[in-house]
């Protein structure tokens, strides 16, 4: 019986550091897909971004700024490397895009030409999906962190040397209120 109590024990043992590895694996490994499924809807919203710049630029003759300033964010977005340099672009990028929109509205044109409009709803489709993405990443990002800190997780975390992941967050500068302008510019 006491045979059976000194191989059972450091057995239980082991089984239960293999269960807390296992799970803190599959924690983690879900992270990164859900950072995937980001990058997934991300280049989708690069994809779409050309064509719909192409297709209003011949009618925005006047705000060549605005479709200057979406490509200019696409470019950033699309070099940003690490996740902090990455969320700060495609804020950037997102706030591009939503002064578009709110551009193209001023031009009844653009808002019965087919084609945009069928951009737009796609763009705006995307930028729906991105931000479930990038909710379903944090509450990913947020239950491996916990597993992480938790005891006893912590331990085997600390003696496999897991690392947090980041979430994916806004810069300070960007939590500000935009200014709204609803001046009217003559063309």
């Amino acid at each position: 019986m006491i045979v059976w109590i000194l191989i059972g024990v450091p057995g239980l043992f082991v089984a239960w550091m293999i269960l807390i590895y296992n799970r803190l694996i599959t924690l983690r490994n879900e992270v990164k897909n859900a950072w995937h499924q980001i990058d997934v809807q991300l280049k989708r919203r690069y994809d779409l971004i050309p064509n719909l710049v192409s297709v209003v630029k011949g009618y925005m003759e006047f705000e060549q700024d605005t479709l200057e300033k979406v490509v200019s964010a696409r470019t950033k977005a699309l070099s940003a490397v690490g996740l902090r340099e990455r969320a700060s672009a495609e804020n950037m990028l997102t706030d591009a895009i939503g002064r578009l929109f709110a551009v193209m509205e001023n031009y009844p044109v653009l808002k019965s030409n087919e084609n945009v409009m069928q951009l737009q709803e796609e763009l705006t489709s995307t930028e729906n999906r991105i931000a479930f993405a990038r909710q379903l990443y944090n509450d990913l990002v947020a239950n491996y962190r916990t597993r992480l800190e938790v005891f006893p997780d912590n331990i085997i975390a600390s003696m496999f040397t897991f690392r947090g992941a980041e979430y994916f967050s806004i810069e300070k500068a960007d939590r500000a209120l935009p200014a709204a302008d609803i001046s009217v510019r003559r063309k």
